[in-house]
């Protein structure tokens, strides 16, 4: 694409904030790091990165590259995953069968001595081992911040940048955040002033407005921030663009629903599939045999419904023989909102094993589970998108999903899907699977030979378009 006088300068500051955490890039950010690469391969003359001064009162701009070597650092297979911050999550049931297989390893006298132990010292070294689990998580998060810090710090100053933001910036350039900066103070007023001072237009990818649609699944801290940071930033937006049509229609019914001035109609793009180039399968020890589960691919959080995969595999196990039940495998951190279900998994003991948790997979693990499972569950009550969903199509594997909010988007006529809601029509639908090994097979080869993914390239195009680039 040839040079245009018009130039997007990206903000990239929340990405740059998120990596202080220590934490493995999430759906937002493999997101908009993808989309940003395809930006810069379409428009290489036009598309700049910003971050924002110390003072946090103006723009400093930045190599794509800085961006590049710091995904590549947060995206390493063995980079710590930590929780959200201020979330209490349940380790109990985790940390006991810790304990039940380091006992298991023990000689037959002392194992059988810390069996004869009674419940209060069981649970004094529960906590106790609990305890030192966090201390160790927390000395290899320090650790690992400081590294970060210093890579994001204190590195060499760029020799290619020869300008910056206040000499080059132009009347009728683009402000373009493709992030998630809700949780940045002064927000607005930084892209007020911005946008006033040098008229810029400026330009906001949104994933969801969930915390403003359904906010009893989320934080109440993001909530309030959410909904400071989007009345107070939506008004300035000359351009809305969405993940979804159903994010679209989200936005324009809170707007009316609130009476919020909005600058035109809000306007989905085409989302690319998958991240960056696939990774080898790394079948790992922990990971079940190839065949004999059905995965479950996200965070879990009250929001995903895993409550209701848990409920169907109760049934399940009371309707076809236990050896005939595939194991349902849930991969992802544990996040919000959930104590009460780890607990119950607890109580449970897992359904004997018929439910497992695999817990912050790796990129190569993630790869071995979607190659090896015998279809996908994805129930969630609502979403922005779909990525699990599309994921699943890509790798070819039969995907049934929740029939709310913007999943039939992702999955299309591909996937199959069911009323989050409804326990009996969940259950049926992957029954019916289950009991049809033939069908299914059917299934994954229509998906294996119809499935057509969407290019990063389209993304960037649209988007390009939508800013008027030529």
């Amino acid at each position: 694409m040839k040079q245009s006088k018009m130039r997007i300068w990206i903000d990239t500051e929340d990405f740059f904030q998120y990596a202080g955490h220590g934490s493995r890039p999430s759906g937002i950010q493999r997101l908009a790091f993808e989309l940003q690469r395809a930006l810069v391969a379409l428009a290489p003359h036009d598309v700049r990165f910003l971050r924002h001064n110390t003072a946090g009162t103006g723009f400093v701009q930045v190599e794509f590259v800085e961006i590049e070597d710091l995904f590549k650092i947060l995206s390493k297979p063995d980079d710590l995953v930590l929780p959200p911050p201020q979330q209490k999550i349940c380790n109990v049931g985790r940390t006991r069968l810790l304990i039940r297989k380091l006992v298991n390893t023990l000689p037959t006298a002392a194992a059988a001595a810390l069996r004869r132990c009674n419940s209060r010292r069981q649970a004094a070294l529960v906590e106790a081992v609990a305890a030192i689990r966090e201390l160790a998580v927390a000395l290899r998060a320090i650790a690992s911040w400081i590294k970060q810090d210093r890579k994001i710090r204190h590195g060499p100053p760029s020799a290619k940048l020869q300008y910056n933001f206040e000499i080059q910036a132009a009347e009728g350039d683009w402000l373009l955040c493709l992030g998630s900066p809700w949780g940045i103070k002064n927000y607005a007023n930084l892209v007020q002033t911005t946008c006033t001072k040098y008229n810029l237009f400026f330009a906001l990818l949104l994933y969801d407005i969930i915390p403003l649609r359904r906010p009893e699944w989320c934080d109440v801290n993001l909530t309030k921030a959410f909904r400071s940071w989007f009345h107070g930033v939506a008004p300035l937006v000359d351009r809305i663009i969405t993940i979804s049509h159903t994010t679209a229609r989200d936005v324009e019914t809170y707007a009316a629903q609130t009476s919020m001035a909005i600058k035109g109609i809000p306007v989905p793009i085409p989302i690319g599939t998958g991240f960056g180039q696939p990774l080898a399968p790394s079948r790992t020890k922990r990971l079940p045999p190839a065949g004999s589960f059905v995965l479950f691919v996200s965070t879990i959080e009250a929001r995903k419904n895993h409550i209701l995969a848990f409920r169907i595999w109760r049934e399940l196990l009371s309707i076809l023989p236990r050896e005939q039940l595939p194991t349902l495998v849930f991969a992802g951190r544990v996040g919000w909102l959930v104590a009460d279900f780890m607990q119950q998994l607890e109580n449970a003991d897992w359904l004997d094993g018929k439910v497992l948790l695999i817990e912050s997979p790796s990129d190569g693990e993630l790869a071995a589970l979607y190659e090896s499972c015998q279809f996908t569950l994805f129930p969630s009550f609502y979403e922005g998108w779909g990525l699990p969903v599309t994921e699943s199509l890509a790798y070819g594997v039969p995907c049934l999903a929740s029939n709310s909010t913007s999943l039939p988007e992702a999955g299309g006529a591909l996937a199959r899907y069911f009323d989050p809601d409804d326990l009996q029509d969940a259950l049926r639908t992957v029954q019916e699977v289950l009991e049809n090994p033939t069908e299914l097979a059917t299934w994954r080869t229509e998906i294996r030979e119809h499935f057509r993914p969407v290019s990063w390239r389209e993304s960037a195009a649209a988007t390009l378009r939508l800013l008027g680039h030529s």
